[in-house]
């Protein structure tokens, strides 16, 4: 069976351009430009609704939106097509149901609605924008000096306007593991925080001083009680929730007959062949992550086949 995700990438970054203002204004004037509103995406019929720049100018005019950032997200590899994101606010507050009923009425919605539906490009593009999204959005400050900082080279930076030091998105390290047993049945806990039935691969953050596979180790001892060998890389997602990429393994335990949830971001753990997953995916009882994500390509990678049961958050 091949690694996950391992297909090159749908977009050209080219980070040469992002240096030169005059070069990244005439891409705006011709771009596809994605427009995100506090973390929703414009959208119709599950894909991307991409605006041109005169769109966006009249939105600006209609005065129902901050006036934004934007973001240059890349080239098509093959038509040159440029991406961008513009990333923008309501004007108006408003409360969680008139939000529900304007999202729907202007097609945005949220990355975990959308990523069941997009195309390659169209996720890589969002993941991308989200990112960016997130950590500008929450990096308004200068880390060094406190003063004020600004959209720097396209939004792959931001540019302290006080002493102009210049700083890069983080991106945080988690690692996920598919644990397999000698009778090559896979183990899948439940968090509390996830619906009745819902349950998945072990999953957590890359501590300082830690290799991948020290923390695939502690990790899968601390939730599930197993003790891991045999650690081998899967491939990686991005997980902009809101800024970590994910690190896929699969390892093997010795003794599976120990395993058991920590009670606290585990509550319960099961072990499943491949009939008993189909089975009770198939009827319900068992609530698979959604397939977006790489947990889901990692199950069905084991299944040899997609599996049943739709879309389930938190």
């Amino acid at each position: 069976m091949s690694a996950i995700n391992q297909e090159p990438s749908h977009i050209d970054r080219a980070g040469e351009l992002r240096t030169n203002t005059e070069t990244l204004e005439l891409l705006w004037s011709k771009a596809h430009i994605l427009h995100c509103v506090d973390g929703r995406i414009a959208s119709r019929a599950g894909a991307l609704a991409f605006q041109s720049a005169s769109d966006i100018a009249a939105m600006q005019a209609s005065g129902d939106f901050a006036e934004g950032s934007r973001y240059f997200l890349g080239q098509d590899p093959i038509s040159r097509a440029p991406f961008f994101a513009w990333d923008t606010s309501w004007k108006s507050s408003h409360s969680d149901e008139e939000l529900q009923a304007i999202s729907a009425e202007r097609g945005l919605a949220t990355l975990r609605e959308l990523g069941g539906s997009l195309s390659g490009q169209e996720m890589e593009l969002s993941l991308h924008a989200i990112a960016l999204s997130n950590w500008h959005r929450a990096h308004p400050m200068c880390p060094r000096c406190g003063g004020p900082t600004r959209v720097d080279l396209g939004g792959a930076a931001r540019l302290c306007e006080v002493d102009g030091s210049q700083h890069h998105p983080r991106t945080d390290s988690a690692v996920i593991v598919l644990i397999k047993d000698r009778n090559d049945r896979i183990l899948l806990g439940h968090q509390p925080v996830w619906p009745e039935g819902r349950y998945s691969t072990f999953a957590g953050f890359l501590e300082p001083g830690e290799t991948f596979e020290q923390c695939v180790s502690r990790e899968v001892l601390e939730e599930s009680g197993v003790s891991v060998s045999e650690i081998s890389y899967l491939g990686s997602q991005p997980w902009p929730f809101p800024a970590s990429i994910m690190i896929a393994f699969e390892a093997h335990t010795d003794n599976p007959e120990v395993a058991r949830g920590d009670g606290e971001e585990i509550t319960d753990v099961k072990w499943f062949t491949r009939a008993e997953l189909l089975a009770a995916a198939s009827d319900g009882s068992l609530l698979l992550p959604p397939t977006m994500s790489v947990a889901r390509k990692m199950i069905e990678r084991w299944l040899g086949q997609s599996a049943p049961g739709g879309e389930t958050w938190r």
